[in-house]
């Protein structure tokens, strides 16, 4: 089964997006209350919104590894809700990328990066940090979840200039194999949303947080190429608790 990351198809697309799309992205989804999830960021390159990330700490920000470019520098926009209003938020450099050891591009194991900010932020109202897992425990089958970003809405669609959100429900890792068939669904990754009432993410999501209970359990990785609109099976995640141990590591390596 063929897989994109959800990044490359945003990249490709002209660069008028953002004031063009209408209130309707991620996929069946909603737009979310202004500023309701503050630890949201957009990863930017060249200042233009290629993924999805979430503050962990003040010094930094998850996402996956698949989208950095090298030879390309990101920033990241803290504090947004219309990422088309860049003057109202809170722009960041990266200091240093952190892309797991393991990650590997092809099968997209491993898709996790931290990008360690230059200058620590402060917490305000609109800027703020998720709690990570604190076990490495599996969420729940059937569990009820959500999922926000500034992505398309549908296949090969543009972004959206405000954050969307949609609820989606965990999947059972097995039936998860089993739709995807010879694309190797690792125990490190989790599923959910896909047939599941056509709703999940799309282009420019990658890299966002997947919540369940106030927790960030996922981390937006892949989807079935090319049909974000109707996906016949589940969107998948990397599981971020399989990691505890590399994230502690290196963010209490920064004081």
């Amino acid at each position: 089964m063929a897989t994109v990351p959800l990044f490359l198809l945003t990249t490709l697309l002209p660069l008028l997006v953002l004031t063009a799309q209408q209130d309707s992205s991620i996929v069946n989804g909603r737009k979310a209350k202004p500023h309701s999830r503050p630890y949201m960021v957009s990863v930017q390159q060249k200042k233009s919104h290629i993924c999805g990330g979430f503050l962990v700490s003040k010094s930094f920000v998850m996402t996956a590894a698949h989208c950095l470019t090298w030879g390309q520098n990101l920033t990241v926009l803290l504090g947004a809700h219309d990422i088309s209003e860049n003057e109202k938020s809170n722009r960041a450099e990266v200091k240093f990328y952190h892309i797991h050891p393991g990650f590997e591009a092809d099968a997209l194991e491993n898709d996790i990066m931290l990008l360690q900010l230059k200058t620590a932020v402060k917490k305000t109202k609109v800027v703020q940090w998720i709690p990570l897992p604190k076990k490495d425990k599996d969420v729940k089958p059937k569990t009820v979840c959500s999922v926000a970003g500034w992505g398309a809405n549908k296949t090969e669609g543009y972004e959206s200039p405000r954050l969307l959100e949609v609820d989606v429900i965990v999947t059972d890792r097995k039936m998860c194999r089993t739709k995807w068939g010879k694309k190797p669904i690792t125990p490190r990754m989790m599923c959910a949303g896909g047939s599941v009432g056509n709703r999940g993410f799309c282009q420019g999501d990658s890299g966002g947080p997947l919540v369940c209970k106030g927790t960030a359990e996922g981390i937006v990785s892949f989807n079935e190429a090319r049909n974000c609109n109707e996906p016949k099976i589940p969107n998948v995640y990397t599981q971020i608790s399989k990691y505890l141990s590399w994230v502690k590591c290196i963010i209490s390596s920064v004081k």
